[in-house]
């Protein structure tokens, strides 16, 4: 009898340890879901002197981008931003995330601008208040500041078609 407790106890972590690895780490449910947009004032990478704040966009459909010059998965995914933001869909906002600003600026001017701005966030603090996991990861923010999705890791062409565009589409034909 005194084996069987441990022996269950084995069991039933063994059943959870099973479950976990069959999840999807890049579906964890963000706690900011339907929830505002946290606030926040940040400068402009090119424009020191300009600063921005997340209420500036209220009214309009947009996305926040989080990345970096040393994030080898931002090289991924940069492709498909800078698609994006040349068809004009949605504008796409950047938030460099822990980095120089100067590396950041040579980055983009090899890979490409897709954002209307890129603000800078050199401690992650809004990176912290937006719940970032890791770089990089992409939010969907409707007309009246609320995150209406959370892509965690590189924006990949499926994600994109079947999962932003639509949401971004429906978000945008809502008054």
């Amino acid at each position: 009898m005194r084996y069987l407790i441990p022996l269950f106890a084995f069991v039933v972590l063994a059943l959870f340890l099973f479950a976990g690895l069959s999840l999807n780490p890049r579906q964890v449910p963000s706690p900011l879901i339907d929830k505002p947009a946290p606030e926040f004032e940040l400068y402009s990478l090119h424009e020191p002197e300009k600063i921005f704040s997340s209420r500036d966009n209220l009214g309009k459909v947009w996305l926040l981008n989080v990345w970096a010059s040393w994030c080898v998965a931002c090289r991924d995914e940069h492709p498909l931003l800078v698609q994006l933001a040349n068809s004009g869909v949605v504008p796409i906002f950047g938030l460099n995330y822990k980095d120089e600003d100067a590396t950041a600026k040579k980055w983009l001017k090899h890979f490409g601008d897709p954002y209307a701005t890129s603000i800078v966030d050199p401690d992650g603090s809004v990176g912290i208040d937006y719940g970032v996991y890791g770089v990089p990861e992409t939010y969907v923010i409707d007309k009246q500041g609320i995150i209406r999705h959370k892509q965690i890791g590189p924006v990949t062409a499926d994600s994109l078609q079947n999962t932003i565009i639509p949401l971004i589409v429906e978000l945008q034909g809502r008054t």
